[in-house]
């Protein structure tokens, strides 16, 4: 089983557009979603190879088990991601398909606002403990925002409000509990720059955990559609049949993804290279170094690359070492 485990934050710098192939339906070209809650996801297949890629592409250089190595380093990155096109053995590394946290959301005031769930929020506090991770145990209350929220819009002397989401006006409660859920998501969300200052004093105050239905409606019909075209050069004409349209994770996006560990899948300990060691935790530990220290803060996942789209920042909660064996 897995040895080490940590939780992955994923925040959309731009549109992502993670597709789920061409359909028949409204959009030509959707974002890969839940079979049954219809909520937004990325494939960990994809996620993975946009890891290994930015590996791949690095030439920063680390120290592991007192070795100093490139990033890029064929042999570790094998044995970390797997080789390709070789089922020799299996990587070191697991990754989950990355979940919906939070979602952002055009708001009347505060130009936007983040909204979450009960359901996502009792997934993510289970997903949390299974990889043992650290203590999740706020109060999760639909329909509130945090005391400090600058997106009501009116507030009664009963701690109560309305905000407007869209079109949308929903009754909300000022609530203590949800202002501490909105802290501990800022500042382990966010990296602690100070670029990133505005955005965490954001989330403190412009979180709102919505009821499950209406969270599913905005992730369902709150996503970017953009139509496309391709230009005849000679005429200036768009080429028949050449109209589509395609869907996008809108920027500040917020997801999350598990990343697990193992020792090193070979049978000759010869192998291990660096990360061989006496026992199988301290292997999988040394795996996780390496993912750590080569870990990049920002990748591109999805397609569109070359037009901007599927810039997503990555940061690590902070691993756990298994305890179940």
């Amino acid at each position: 089983m897995y040895k080490v485990k940590d939780l992955m934050f994923i925040i959309a710098e731009t549109p992502v557009h993670a597709g789920s192939g061409s359909e028949l339906g409204i959009v030509d070209l959707p974002i890969q979603r839940e079979r049954y809650t219809e909520f937004p996801k990325i494939e960990s297949s994809g996620l993975k190879g946009c890891l290994r890629e930015a590996f791949e592409g690095s030439i920063r250089k680390i120290n592991i088990n007192s070795n100093e190595i490139s990033v890029n380093d064929r042999e570790c990155i094998f044995l970390t991601f797997g080789p390709e096109g070789d089922e020799a053995h299996a990587g070191a590394i697991t990754l989950t398909d990355a979940r919906i946290l939070i979602f952002p959301v055009k708001s009347l005031k505060g130009v936007f606002a983040w909204i979450t769930c009960p359901m996502v929020l009792e997934r993510f506090k289970k997903e949390l403990e299974f990889v043992e991770q650290k203590k999740f145990d706020f109060k999760i209350i639909r329909n509130t925002v945090p005391m400090e929220s600058n997106i009501v819009v009116v507030k009664n002397t009963s701690n109560t409000g309305k905000v407007v989401l869209e079109e949308f006006t929903f009754e909300v409660t000022l609530n203590k509990d949800t202002g501490e859920l909105a802290k501990w998501f800022a500042n382990n969300i966010f990296p602690q720059e100070n670029t990133y200052a505005f955005w965490r004093e954001k989330l403190k105050k412009d979180l709102i955990i919505l009821d499950d239905d209406s969270f599913t409606q905005f992730v369902k019909t709150s996503t970017e559609i953009i139509t496309r075209t391709r230009i005849d050069n000679k005429t200036g004409t768009v080429v028949p049949g050449a109209l589509w349209t395609e869907e996008y994770l809108p920027q500040d996006t917020i997801l999350y993804s598990l990343v697990m560990f193992t020792s090193p899948r070979v049978k000759e300990e010869s192998k291990k290279g660096i990360f061989r060691a006496d026992t199988p935790e301290k292997e999988a530990q040394l795996v996780y170094e390496f993912f750590k220290q080569g870990f990049p803060q920002v990748i591109q996942i999805g397609g569109n690359q070359t037009i901007g789209k599927g810039f997503v920042r990555l940061k690590l909660l902070g691993h756990k070492e298994a305890t179940n064996g």
